[in-house]
Formats: C-alpha cells, sequence, structure tokens
C-alpha cells in the first residue's frame, strides 16, 4: 500500500520516538557544560527565535529548524509520552509549514485577530550533548499574549536540541513545558 506523503513524516519512527523518550530525562542532567562562547551563541540564537515569533516572522522562524525536527507542547508536566497521551501540539515540519501556511490564509478564524506575543527568556543553560555540535538547552519563559482585547500570561520551560549544520545551528527539538499544561487552555493557536 502506497502512503500519502502528504499524511506520513519520513523521521518520526520508531528510533525517533525512542531517542526523544530517551532524551526526556536529559533535561535535568548538568553533565557537559558548553563553552562560553557557544552559551553565548546559544542565547543569541534563543533571543532571535523568540523575537522572529513575536513579530510575525514565521517563515524565518521555521528557517531555525532543520528538516527533521519537531515541536512539541506536551499536556503532561515536563513531557510525557506521545505515543500514549495527546499534546497540545505535536509538529514535523510538514505540520510546522501547514500551521504557518494556514495562519497566512486569513481564514484561521481563531486567530483573527491575530494574537500580539512578547516573551522573555531566563535562566539559559547550555550542555554539550556528545559531539561540538550537539547541545542540550533549557530555558525559562514568560508570554504574555494580546488578542481580542484579552491579555493572558504564559510560563514555562523550553527544551531544545539543537545542531550545527553547515555552520549554523538548528533546532531539532523545541519542547514548551508549560507549568500548567495540564490544564484546561483556550485557543492556543498562536506559537508558543
Amino acid at each position: 500500500m502506497i502512503k500519502d506523503s502528504s499524511k506520513v513524516s519520513y523521521y518520526m519512527n520508531d528510533e525517533f520516538y525512542s531517542g526523544l523518550l530517551d532524551g526526556l530525562k536529559d533535561w535535568d542532567t548538568e553533565t557537559g557544560k558548553a563553552t562560553q562562547k557557544v552559551c553565548r551563541e546559544i542565547e543569541q540564537f534563543l533571543f532571535r527565535e523568540s523575537r522572529l515569533v513575536d513579530e510575525g516572522k514565521l517563515e524565518d522562524w521555521l528557517d531555525l529548524f532543520g528538516f527533521e525536527c519537531l515541536y512539541w507542547v506536551p499536556i503532561t508536566p515536563g513531557g510525557g509520552n506521545p505515543l500514549k497521551e495527546v499534546s497540545h501540539a505535536f509538529d514535523d515540519r510538514r505540520r510546522l509549514e501547514d500551521r504557518i501556511y494556514r495562519l497566512r490564509t486569513g481564514y484561521a478564524y481563531s486567530q483573527i485577530p491575530a494574537s500580539r506575543t512578547l516573551r522573555m527568556l531566563s535562566n539559559i543553560e547550555v550542555w554539550k550533548d556528545g559531539k561540538e555540535d550537539l547541545v542540550r538547552v533549557r530555558a525559562n519563559f514568560m508570554l504574555t499574549e494580546l488578542r481580542a482585547g484579552k491579555q493572558k500570561l504564559y510560563s514555562g520551560w523550553n527544551g531544545y536540541r539543537l545542531k550545527k549544520e553547515n555552520g549554523v545551528w538548528k533546532i531539532n527539538v523545541k519542547q514548551v513545558n508549560l507549568i500548567d499544561s495540564d490544564q484546561g487552555h483556550e485557543n492556543m493557536t498562536f506559537i508558543l
């Protein structure tokens, strides 16, 4: 049976999920601190990522991701198991492209009017993840969203796995961990 390539991911397979689940234990592992130079590069990378989303430059934001990537907002605090649990978002590159396209059509009614966001990052920690071109990052965030006259505050921490590709850092995994992830949320159709 031929699969419709628009409905499958070629890299989200058993091996991908196994590595993802094994990596959940690594967010709190404080071994292999990165050099100051790498830490500064990563800080600037994360600040730019935040600014691009806040300014609505979503195509530029997507360029920060590798070809094989995951944007994950779990419901279970700190992660959980995406094979067995629902997530607020669990998007590979194709789904991220779809999300951005839909937001750009003007027919994403849940984003009319579009959310305005501003985020702050702090407590950025960077660890080597085996090789010099792989790092794990943990950063706290506070995000303010204004939409339709209502202001909301989201906070938590992001876990990143970054890989240097052709001399440029790329996001392989971004895991957004809301402190109230297991509570009811309405209209989280913007990028966290």
